[in-house]
């Protein structure tokens, strides 16, 4: 395994485990809007770290062992990081910005960052596909991806789990925004895939001006 994934990995499994022995530990790092607007901005990082349960790391963690080598293979090392922490403060940035009022709103995980990786994988791989153990048939990663933020748009709408759907959200935008920046020639080469990957953002822009969220 790559040292750099293994390494991401691994601060995962040790502070989540951490959070999950030490109450104030968990208190004191995890994403939390009034501390947040109080000046611990550090909130922002440090709760991409923490998770909620043993399955909620697990799940996060497996995801990114899965999708990580495709932006690794591209890309690199470094920028595999670059993509992987600007995922996680996108995440927590457009989460601050939809739950700016609640200072009571709180959030763990690291699924803003793992959500950018993956819409970067399949941004760089789209013919690539998805095997779900409920579905028995393939699935193009492009499609996944777009059902997959449609699917976020309905959550912040529905508001009825207690998933960070906005999190997701924002990670994908970091993921698929850096990853354009990183190699502007998928514009031209790739323009339809990037169009439909596009879809959910915007959708989620005019829905957000228009009050509807």
């Amino acid at each position: 395994m790559n040292i750099f994934l293994l390494s991401i990995i691994g601060a995962n499994v040790l502070i989540s485990y951490k959070g999950f022995n030490d109450y104030n530990f968990f208190r004191k790092y995890e994403f939390h809007v009034g501390s947040i607007r109080a000046g611990e901005q550090i909130r922002m990082l440090s709760s991409g770290f923490l998770h909620g349960d043993y399955m909620h790391l697990f799940f996060n963690m497996f995801t990114l062992y899965m999708f990580a080598p495709v932006v690794i293979y591209s890309f690199g090392s470094l920028t595999f990081l670059m993509v992987y922490f600007i995922s996680l403060v996108a995440g927590s940035l457009l989460t601050l910005s939809f739950h700016k009022n609640d200072f009571g709103y709180r959030a763990v995980g690291a699924s803003g960052a793992v959500t950018g990786i993956v819409y970067a994988s399949i941004l760089l791989n789209p013919d690539m596909n998805l095997y779900m153990f409920f579905i028995p048939i393939p699935i193009p990663a492009y499609i996944f991806g777009i059902g997959y933020l449609l699917y976020s748009i309905y959550g912040m709408k529905a508001k009825n789990d207690n998933i960070g759907h906005v999190a997701h959200f924002g990670g994908a935008i970091g993921g698929y925004a850096t990853t354009l920046i990183k190699e502007p020639s998928m514009l031209t080469d790739n323009t339809f895939i990037v169009g439909l990957l596009a879809i959910p953002i915007v959708l989620l822009y005019f829905l957000d001006r228009g009050g509807k969220l």
